[in-house]
């Protein structure tokens, strides 16, 4: 009995000390607590070893990076965007940020965890995107990776598939075997368990006011929100597969976008 109601213990301490929130508190108001039980540098790892696998893959298909003036322009709104992740959490300004352009048609674009960012040029060509308006997209995977939403999904599903003893077995002192049980489930977990709706709306809510810290009109994500949904009106991009629902999305953006609409104006003066 006692080494139950200890495991339980400390089974639930492991649990409270494993939530947390990855970002500070900003005018978007994303302050949510967060399981984040995997260690960060885990799942960094293993997304910067899928993204080498992806890049080696489109370099044999002479897709990666085929369009120059494409990737000129997604990487200059990029870095624009990455200069004022500080604002968020100073230590995002330090991650190895990579920006990459692959040619393929799906309205499509992510950012993995430590910072790598991919854009498919369809979202460009399809869509005839401007500035802003990839802005707002590069801007909504920008703050993913922000608030570690891929970590985040793996806890989650490490908690189901392991349980809570492993919570004990963590604090216990065999963090380095968990560790190593949550990188056996790879990419299953890390890039094919899909955002929960309320990651979508974060995502949304802190792309818009980094976008707009970063001198990109924050007006332009409702327009493109709307073109994605125009291009196949029976069922959503991928890259929408998961999101709230279009009215309740833009009704959101709509009602923040007055909050910062201050910081776009500050950058167009400076």
């Amino acid at each position: 009995m006692f080494n139950v109601k200890m495991l339980s213990i400390v089974s639930l301490c492991a649990l409270l000390s494993a939530c947390a929130s990855t970002t500070n508190n900003s005018v978007s108001g994303v302050q949510r607590s967060q399981l984040l039980l995997l260690p960060s540098a885990t799942v960094d790892k293993m997304s910067a070893q899928s993204y080498t696998q992806t890049l080696q893959a489109a370099e044999k298909k002479n897709t990666l990076n085929a369009d120059k003036p494409l990737l000129n322009r997604v990487s200059t709104i990029s870095h624009r965007l990455i200069a004022q992740v500080a604002v968020f959490r100073p230590d995002a300004a330090k991650w190895k940020w990579e920006v990459n352009v692959e040619k393929n048609d799906q309205l499509n674009a992510y950012c993995m965890p430590g910072g790598k960012i991919m854009m498919f040029s369809g979202l460009a060509e399809k869509l005839n995107a401007t500035d802003d308006e990839l802005a707002a997209v590069i801007g909504h995977e920008i703050a993913h990776a922000l608030r570690e939403h891929g970590r985040e999904r793996m806890s989650q599903a490490y908690i189901q598939q392991f349980g809570l003893q492993a919570l004990a077995a963590f604090v216990g002192g065999t963090a380095g075997s968990m560790a190593a049980q949550g990188a056996g489930m790879g990419s299953q977990l890390l890039f094919s368990l899909p955002n929960g709706r309320e990651q979508e709306r974060e995502a949304d809510r802190m792309g818009l006011e980094l976008a707009a810290r970063a001198g990109y009109n924050p007006e332009a994500a409702v327009s493109l929100w709307k073109k994605m949904m125009a291009t196949n009106k029976e069922a959503p991009p991928e890259f929408l597969s998961t999101h709230p629902s279009s009215e309740n999305r833009i009704k959101d953006l709509q009602a923040l976008t007055p909050k910062v609409m201050p910081f776009y104006l500050a950058s167009k003066s400076k």
